[in-house]
């Protein structure tokens, strides 16, 4: 008799856990929120090895202290970890925006979703290396006087209290996941005034220092306007926490200027030779107010333009022209094939505009649908959003057939 109520206790609580995830709406596409606080300063390592040495960091005028040990066993917390701080602050912003009330730091979540919306994949060892990483961030300790109060001078915490991996005992099947945050990130999430939007873009940034850089800029420059936000190549290296010296860094830095490949942010250095050059960040969406400004002024000196058909400095308004062109599926007259592929926003036939191995991917793994239409509604996707023209456009829009096909596979079969 006692085993028999110990069985309907346990089904009662698979069933609990089952109707707890499994009627959870679907978080894969929610917009992209950062946590402003931690974006431009050393809350990271920016490196994939893994690191022990201590992060200590103190602004100059001695107001802000960041402190950031590593377990020894798992590491510090790397900027490739903080993709998943950024989407667990996203779904907090998105649960707020539906109206719920009474959210709680502890989060609820699928892996599937969260591993989607960041770009790891769902593969096996998509979910080893967010495990790794959920490990990380929850034996991370910092320590800041950010936001401190009179009675509180400083906080010692970790990214995340606990993690749990819910699996089904008899078919093995994952439930979910319970994360708890830290009640310091909970309670600076849950301010508004505290989130930034950023671009789903990010997640394609490569170089840990781009990753740190980016964020960077989103926060000092996004409300500056045209002018932007000027600042010196040594306070960079100082709030990046890099463990580069400072020679390195320099070059780093300059070479993603030269690229200027970050989506959402235009990068110029300032006096770059001089002793002491600067990064001027400016928000991609100012960008025609600063040439209409440059004809008036000097214009300050910049990286070397990109090489003809990179599409890392196009002009928004030839962007438009281009995409004009697209809903109409004109072509450049002239226009050389192998450039065309590389721009951003051409098109016509699926077949003549992508890279060919990206067309017979399309082709082989999401068959049935007419990409030439699925080209058009991405090209109006783009129209509409200028300012978030991909870095390569073959690589975007197979993401958007791929997202295509998941949402409406079924309707092939009909």
């Amino acid at each position: 008799m006692g085993n028999e109520g110990e069985l309907k206790t346990a089904l009662k609580e698979r069933k609990v856990q089952f109707e707890m995830f499994f009627t959870l709406p679907d978080f894969s596409d929610i917009s992209l929120r950062d946590y402003q606080e931690t974006m431009q300063r050393p809350f990271f390592s920016l490196a994939k090895r893994k690191r022990v040495k201590p992060i200590e960091y103190v602004s100059p005028d001695k107001s802000v202290t960041v402190h950031v040990s590593a377990n020894p066993t798992y590491g510090m917390a790397t900027i490739w970890d903080a993709d998943i701080m950024i989407y667990l602050a996203s779904h907090l912003n998105e649960l707020r925006e539906r109206g719920l009330n009474d959210l709680s730091p502890v989060v609820r979540l699928q892996p599937g979703d969260l591993l989607k919306r960041i770009c790891w994949g769902t593969s096996g060892r998509a979910y080893e290396r967010l495990v790794s990483a959920l490990d990380r961030l929850q034996a991370t300790t910092i320590k800041t006087n950010i936001r401190a109060s009179a009675k509180s001078r400083e906080t010692t915490f970790s990214w995340i209290d606990s993690y749990t991996h819910l699996v089904d005992e008899r078919t093995q099947r994952s439930l979910g996941m319970e994360i708890t945050l830290s009640k310091w990130f909970f309670d600076g999430v849950m301010d508004k005034r505290n989130v930034l939007a950023i671009s789903p873009l990010y997640f394609e940034i490569t170089s840990g220092l781009g990753k740190w850089l980016y964020r960077a800029s989103r926060k000092h420059a996004g409300g500056n306007g045209a002018d932007g936000f000027v600042i010196g190549f040594e306070t960079l290296h100082q709030k990046s926490g890099s463990e580069s010296s400072y020679p390195v860094f320099k070059r780093k830095l300059l070479d993603l200027a030269r690229t200027n490949e970050l989506p959402d942010i235009s990068l110029e250095v300032v006096n770059a030779d001089s002793p002491k050059p600067k990064m001027r960040m400016v928000m991609r969406r100012h960008m025609d107010e600063r040439a209409r400004a440059g004809r008036r002024a000097a214009p300050l000196p910049s990286p070397a333009p990109p090489a003809a058909g990179d599409d890392a400095m196009i002009d928004p308004r030839q962007a438009m022209k281009l995409i004009a062109q697209a809903a109409g599926g004109l072509r450049s007259p002239g226009a050389d094939k192998s450039k065309a592929r590389r721009a951003p926003v051409i098109t016509g036939r699926a077949s003549e505009i992508l890279d060919a191995d990206v067309h017979a991917a399309i082709r082989s793994e999401f068959p049935g649908w007419d990409y030439d239409e699925l080209m058009r509604r991405f090209d109006a996707f783009l129209g509409s959003n200028p300012h978030e023209l991909p870095r390569n456009y073959s690589k975007r829009f197979y993401g958007f057939v791929k997202e295509h096909h998941r949402r409406n596979k079924y309707q092939l079969r009909s």
